[in-house]
């Protein structure tokens, strides 16, 4: 069983190429996978590994960057391990909206998982879905309104144009989007926005699914590809022809072929891409019969 640890935090982080040289080993000494950014303005990652190892690596992280918690992490298990390498970049932004956002005196309203029905159910409020549009049709929450921006650089646009009296309840997968967006609204003038604790991570793991108002299943970035209630493993495959979020339902397509195209990219790949994705899912089946892995394979057991 592998634990996966989602965190992030914003500060003001210094020695960035020498903590990532620290960082880079512990990771390969403790059999560590999964990604971490790391930029002036704070740091995000989601990493996966043995328990002991995750805790040590988490304990690592904090006294390196001088932080005493992360402004959120979210503990998981998987029994696969849901990444295939360690990797640990250096960014301009943790969050890339294009813009020299002041997070260090930031003010944000949090609502905790518990409460966060009771504003969502106000007819007053206006639920936004910070995400790009693939995740928003892997599930959200009912009366949720996305953006449809799939660059988030583009997403001060769509903010700048809604209403400041209307209070905004905003939310994404473990909740780094939407402390950016807030702190750049409340730059703006807004007063009434807030954000759900943790994010959708946060709230699947602690709200019971017949209490919950979610709808569908949690896309993430991993090999998971997407959690249900109790953050267990969905559903859902990754296209391996435009790496995009496959459903069951998608699979029954006439159009969906294994390893190589989904109803959303069939149309549009080229025969030379088909015949060299055909080649590339015969290769995982060689390795699948030789109880090898691939480094395709959704199911690393």
């Amino acid at each position: 069983m592998f634990i996966v640890l989602g965190f992030y935090k914003f500060k003001n982080l210094k020695s960035l190429k020498k903590n990532k040289l620290i960082l880079q080993k512990l990771f390969i000494d403790n059999n560590i996978k999964g990604t971490l950014i790391i930029s002036n303005e704070g740091l995000n990652g989601t990493i996966s590994g043995k328990s002991k190892n995750i805790s040590l690596i988490s304990k690592k992280i904090k006294s390196l960057f001088g932080i005493i918690n992360f402004d959120s992490e979210n503990l998981s298990k998987s029994k696969f391990q849901p990444f295939h390498k360690p990797k640990i970049k250096i960014k301009r932004e943790v969050v890339p909206m294009g813009l020299n956002i002041e997070t260090k005196n930031k003010k944000t309203n949090y609502v905790e998982p518990s409460k966060w029905n009771n504003l969502i159910t106000d007819k007053n409020t206006f639920i936004l879905d910070a995400r790009k549009p693939f995740e928003y049709e892997v599930g959200s929450f009912k009366k949720a309104v996305n953006p449809k921006v799939n660059n988030f650089r583009e997403f001060p646009k769509y903010l700048n144009k809604l209403n400041k009296k209307k209070p905004i309840a905003m939310f994404c997968t473990g909740g780094i989007r939407c402390e950016k967006a807030s702190v750049y609204l409340n730059q703006k003038g807004f007063k009434n926005v807030f954000q759900l604790k943790g994010g959708i991570l946060n709230y699947l793991k602690k709200i019971k699914k017949k209490q919950s108002m979610w709808k569908g299943e949690c896309f993430v970035f991993d090999n998971r590809v997407s959690v249900k209630h109790d953050l267990a493993v969905g559903t859902y495959f990754i296209c391996s022809g435009c790496r995009n979020p496959v459903s069951q339902k998608d699979k029954n397509s006439k159009k969906y072929e294994e390893g190589v195209s989904c109803p959303r990219c069939s149309d549009t790949l080229t025969n030379t891409q088909k015949s060299r994705f055909r080649m590339r899912q015969k290769q995982i089946m060689l390795a699948k019969k030789a109880g090898r892995k691939h480094i395709f394979q959704k199911e690393f057991k």
